[in-house]
């Protein structure tokens, strides 16, 4: 996987510009829950509902609807930092893992799941936690065992929601989008090459002087 030098300036304009990617996001959700309160719409219908052919379009409009301000409020800061450490870290695969996931994740919802509409952005969130924490051990470079790390210490307790422990959630959306994220990170784990490391003035400093010794010892 070879490397490619990125000045520190372009990484900060990468994350700044990663950050805004995934605020914006989060803000659509925000406008869509204020209409669906301010006209008193009823939004909850164009979810996913399981093997009805009305309910395909919830694939596409379910993950942006939410049943509540804590639902979207639960929601919020994880797709903040998921999605920024996504496009931040692997910028060539993120188009196709968010791809994957959203319409993944709502199609497995449709297929499989209980008789009720599923809504909210959960499946996405899920997707991409898993994503991040498995390319991360796969990888095993420096950058992405760190964002590895920050996933699992802030959400790794997120993994207990693919399993049906409260009523009222859809946990066959976690599962799905848990489970392409984990796919997703095994075909695309070397489609973004590795940053290039860091070498600081004193580490050359450091080796200069290690060589001056190695020659010195081989002088009779």
């Amino acid at each position: 996987m070879p490397s490619i030098p990125i000045s520190l300036q372009d990484d900060r304009n990468r994350l700044r510009h990663s950050f805004r990617l995934a605020a914006a996001f989060v803000a659509l959700l925000w406008v869509t829950r204020s209409a669906e309160v301010v006209f008193h719409l009823e939004l909850v219908r164009y979810g996913v509902y399981p093997l009805q052919p009305g309910g395909l379009v919830g694939i596409l409009a379910g993950p942006l609807i939410h049943g509540s301000w804590s639902h979207l409020f639960a929601n919020t800061l994880p797709i903040i930092i998921l999605g920024t450490a996504l496009l931040y870290g692997y910028p060539k695969s993120a188009k196709t893992v968010l791809a994957t996931v959203y319409l993944g994740s709502g199609l497995g919802v449709w297929l499989f799941a209980r008789d009720a509409y599923h809504i909210g952005a959960s499946g996405l969130t899920f997707g991409v936690m898993f994503f991040l924490f498995v390319v991360g051990a796969l990888r095993w470079d420096k950058r992405a065992i760190a964002l590895s790390m920050i996933v699992f210490f802030l959400y790794g307790s997120m993994i207990w929601g693919i399993f049906p422990l409260e009523p009222g959630i859809s946990f066959e959306s976690h599962f799905f989008g848990a489970v392409i994220g984990v796919v997703m990170a095994i075909v695309l784990k070397n489609r973004d090459p590795a940053p290039v490391e860091q070498t600081y003035s004193w580490e050359d400093e450091t080796d200069e002087e290690a060589n001056e010794a190695d020659e010195k010892s081989l002088i009779p």
